[in-house]
């Protein structure tokens, strides 16, 4: 196995230690503050005491076969809220209510997986009832921010030729604007009832859960013609691990412990863009 080693400041005696409890035979840089260590003893054990060593040295480290290459994937899935985006946009539109404690609340504990994700959604767009439709405007324009290296991880993975789907619980307003503004291939999220310029508390459709995710990232690869073993998936909620589960690389981004234990990649510190890395 390879180890990747990557922060965002590293040091190289500092690599050099991690990468000997692996007994490393080979170490290149692969990166300005990234690290390849070649041919690693590996084992759970190993794993966990490489874990235990890089997260007070505020490193990811992710064990991954040689060989692999990002032009071996077809499709890169990203979950959108906490994902590619800095923020809960449910969250933030309950902020505009003076709600934003009571929903945070539910949101979490959605994304941890103690409640499941269709009913947490449910009551926390009832909490929004009666709000103007113009609060989800301000919340784009005020709020939203891409995460670390979102831009340059999409612009690698669009140069290798891979189609890219934002599969969202959130909702068509942001996933729309998202899209067209990063050039993105396909998205599915959930749809607001507006009335009268007001948030009436209620989605209409059906709601985009954990299920709902999976089967989107089968239908774009059946459409693609690629088994969902070449697709990417990125996530950070219990609600994403569904999909996660399908692909040939899952990847949590500052995920909930639930998550980060049955992702392939775990990506703690550095940006969406770390994980070039595991293919340099």
């Amino acid at each position: 196995m390879n180890l990747i080693l990557q922060g965002l400041a590293t040091d190289r005696p500092t690599i050099d230690r991690i990468a000997a409890l692996a007994d490393a035979q080979r170490i290149v840089q692969v990166g300005e503050h990234a690290y390849r260590c070649e041919q690693t003893a590996f084992s759970a054990g190993i794993k966990a005491r490489i874990e235990a060593e890089c997260l007070p040295a505020a490193l990811d480290c992710t064990f991954i076969e040689p060989g692999r290459h990002l032009a071996d994937f077809g499709l890169l899935a990203m979950d959108m809220d906490s994902t590619l985006i800095t923020i809960e946009c449910i969250d933030e539109i309950a902020d505009m209510q003076g709600l934003k404690p009571q929903v945070a609340e539910i949101t979490e504990s959605a994304m941890r997986g103690e409640i499941e994700f269709k009913e947490s959604l449910i009551r926390r767009v009832a909490l929004l009832k009666g709000l103007d439709a113009s609060a989800l405007q301000r919340v784009y324009d005020e709020r939203l921010q891409l995460s670390l290296g979102a831009e340059s991880m999409l612009a690698a993975v669009k140069h290798a030729g891979i189609k890219t789907l934002l599969v969202s619980g959130g909702f068509t307003f942001f996933t729309d604007r998202i899209r067209s503004r990063l050039g993105l291939d396909y998205a599915n999220s959930n749809l607001l009832e507006i009335v009268d310029g007001k948030l009436t508390g209620r989605v209409t459709g059906g709601i985009v859960d954990a299920d709902e995710k999976k089967n989107t990232v089968e239908r774009v690869c059946a459409e693609l013609g690629i088994p969902a073993s070449r697709a990417i998936v990125m996530g950070d909620g219990a609600n994403d691990l569904k999909m996660m589960g399908i692909s040939g690389l899952s990847v949590a981004f500052r995920a909930k412990p639930v998550v980060r234990a049955q992702a392939d990649v775990a990506l703690n510190f550095v940006g969406l863009d770390g994980i070039l890395s595991l293919f340099a």
